[in-house]
């Protein structure tokens, strides 16, 4: 197989900058394709605040690419970090990404998302002109991305570096689309020629992931599962119809995890290490969490866990309605998270009724995280909706056998016990109402108290691959067709 010269667009990206799961994708993906000995290059803004805290070191090529955006001609001078022998090059415009928020103060977003995003874009497209080499495949990432496949097709398409290259965009939410005023078109010079209908128009304004899926030769989203639930009314955003014109080049491709970074065998921030065939250490994390929570040190009663951003999609509704009637039963909690100000409070004041059954950290510590991870007998993952997941992934990992909503990238990476008893790694619940996840927890503790058949299911999470490496496969397998036909 020839190696590919690959370049990744991405808004956010591991260890660099990070928000959320696009970042962790952006990160570890371009890793594994190098391991199969291809060249990957990560673009992404030069966040100097995040940079700084996450102690990134950055050299300045000097290289500054002037690009006219909204009446003004702007320098943007580019820089180079190397992580673990991976390239990024980082475009820098501090009055746009010196800022203590990716996308937006903390609730909100810029007002000027658009003009940020759309001169990164530009100004990607431009470095990737400047490259020594041709590229074969430009791989873009959610909205803040969803131009470069248009600008590519349209203004960018003779460059020698970028003609022969094909695009990929990658959903990794629907949910989140880039709407804007479409006085913006004129004022970044977008091609107006596209703003219709089965364009980038959507209610009569800019909708910059219509632009991405109607330009790129190939979709992906980050499961299976969820590339046929955004071609329905439920899960389709007001996108369906269009997704489904576009079917033809969507498919979904689930997301891994660096297991060299998630493993309870040599993790430093868990109080013992454990695995397959050493597995007394994960009752040592279990009480060592009750101690320091302040949870009543118990090894037979069930602790169930949760690590989430607090909101609809994430089904917190779903699990309030639940939490006093699992304390009542005698059941432990152990909840990490932040977001909706109305469920941080509640969680609070439940936890504060009862400090010795349930525990709740309002925000997010990576350490704690990982000691939850370790400790949970359960994970808790109710979404609405899942495009792909990573907390069932890292539960797994640590032996935290997951109950899901059966929906998207949950559905398809745990295996539902009472669906297949010698396969199973955790449970799923089909409707998205407090009874069915209720009585999904409650089938997990009936099997819990079988310690052999838990034991059983503990390992098969456990042992579950949940590398990058048939990910990456699946994406070069996808690259080279591209390029083929």
């Amino acid at each position: 197989m020839p190696k590919l010269n690959i370049v990744f667009i991405a808004s956010e990206a591991t260890p660099l900058a990070k928000t959320g799961g696009l970042a962790d994708v952006a990160g570890s993906l371009p890793m594994a394709l190098q391991g199969l000995e291809h060249q990957v290059t990560v673009m992404m803004p030069f966040y100097r605040q995040h940079l700084t805290h996450n102690k990134i070191a950055t050299e300045p090529l000097n290289i500054s690419i002037e690009m006219w955006v909204d009446g003004h001609q702007r320098q943007c001078p580019l820089h180079e970090a190397i992580v673990d022998n991976l390239r990024f090059i980082l475009i820098e415009q501090d009055d746009l990404f010196d800022r203590e928020g990716i996308y937006g103060p903390s609730g909100g977003a810029y007002e000027d998302n658009l003009l940020r995003f759309t001169l990164f874009d530009r100004v990607a497209l431009e470095a990737i002109a400047k490259m020594n080499e041709p590229v074969d495949i430009i791989h873009c990432h959610d909205w803040q991305t969803g131009m470069v496949p248009l600008l590519k097709k349209t203004q960018y398409m003779h460059h020698p570096n970028l003609s022969r290259a094909k695009v990929v965009y990658t959903i990794h939410n629907l949910a989140y689309q880039g709407v804007f005023p479409p006085e913006w078109i004129h004022r970044l010079g977008l091609p107006s020629q596209y703003f219709h209908m089965d364009g980038y128009e959507f209610h009569d304004q800019i909708n910059c992931m219509k632009a991405g899926i109607e330009a790129a030769h190939a979709l992906t989203t980050v499961s299976p599962t969820y590339a046929e639930e955004i071609m329905t009314p439920e899960y389709g955003c007001a996108l369906e119809g269009f997704l489904q014109h576009h079917a033809d080049k969507l498919s979904g491709i689930v997301n891994g995890l660096d297991l060299d970074a998630w493993n309870p065998l040599t993790d430093t921030s868990i109080n013992s290490n454990f695995g397959v065939g050493k597995i007394a250490g994960k009752a040592k994390c279990k009480k060592a969490l009750q101690q320091q929570t302040g949870l009543t040190v118990d090894a037979k009663v069930p602790l169930l866990t949760l690590i989430s951003r607090l909101a609809e999609q994430k089904g917190i509704d779903l699990m309030l309605a639940n939490i006093q009637t699992w304390l009542d039963r005698g059941y432990q909690l152990a909840i990490l998270g932040s977001g909706d100000a109305a469920d941080e409070q509640a969680l609070s004041a439940l936890a504060a009724a009862s400090p010795t059954q349930m525990y709740f950290y309002r925000g997010f510590s990576e350490d704690l995280a990982r000691q939850i991870y370790a400790a949970g007998d359960m994970f808790l993952m109710p979404s609405r909706f899942e495009p792909c997941g990573l907390g069932q992934l890292m539960a797994m990992r640590y032996g935290n056998v997951p109950v899901v909503r059966a929906t998207g990238g949950l559905k398809d990476t745990v295996v539902d016990y009472n669906q297949d008893k010698k396969q199973g790694t955790g449970f799923h619940f089909e409707d998205a109402t407090p009874q069915a996840f209720d009585a999904a927890v409650e089938q997990a503790i009936a099997v819990y108290k079988k310690p052999t058949t838990w034991s059983h299911i503990r390992t098969r999470a456990l042992k579950r691959d949940s590398s990058w490496q048939a990910s990456a496969e699946a994406y070069v397998k996808l690259y080279t067709g591209l390029l083929d036909d």
